[in-house]
């Protein structure tokens, strides 16, 4: 096996949009790889500074969308423009942005799910950046994106996953298993 030492490669990584408000109400979005599950209700994203760290300040909700082939351009865009420096940013990404139903924050439409969360706590901040822990407060799924059991179709949602080996991003694929169950075979 050839070694490459110690390098930011867990995969596969998720290609986050958080969705603020600005103080004057005004919608952000920033794409954000490094952030998982942390436990049955809660989410950790690691954040550097921006304006979205700006924005959470002064308002602890914000949202969480899951990146898709669709929204691929606009989702890498968001990553690559800060709003600090650029007004007009959500309107280049042409989404359909309304507010959240449960939290004070935007939700775009244009994205097959999305998590409505509100900061439980920040780790180890300072003005680089902090590890964010949230509490997931609703989940929200298009109904299109619904399987035949009621609820969302993870497969039917063309998401994406970032590889950060060659900056590239992949489109998740089919379904290959069952969790807690195909490991049965081997007891």
């Amino acid at each position: 096996m050839k070694s490459f030492g110690s390098k930011p490669w867990m995969l596969p990584q998720p290609v986050l949009i958080i969705g603020t408000y600005d103080r004057e109400g005004n919608p952000n979005a920033m794409n954000a790889a490094w952030g998982g599950q942390w436990d049955m209700h809660e989410i950790i994203i690691s954040l550097g500074s921006h304006q979205t760290t700006d924005n959470l300040k002064d308002n602890d909700d914000f949202t969480v969308t899951f990146a898709t082939v669709d929204t691929l351009v606009a989702s890498d865009y968001v990553g690559i423009v800060s709003g600090r420096n650029t007004p007009d940013k959500m309107q280049k990404t042409g989404w359909t942005i309304e507010k959240a139903p449960n939290v004070n924050a935007p939700l775009f439409k244009d994205f097959p799910m999305t998590l409505e969360c509100r900061v439980k706590q920040k780790i180890d901040e300072s003005e680089t950046g902090y590890y964010l822990v949230a509490e997931i407060v609703n989940v929200l799924c298009d109904e299109h994106y619904l399987g035949e059991d009621g609820n969302p179709d993870v497969e039917q949602m063309d998401l994406i996953t970032y590889d950060p080996v060659h900056h590239t991003y992949i489109r998740l694929g089919d379904t290959e298993g069952k969790a807690f169950s195909d490991g049965k075979q081997l007891k």
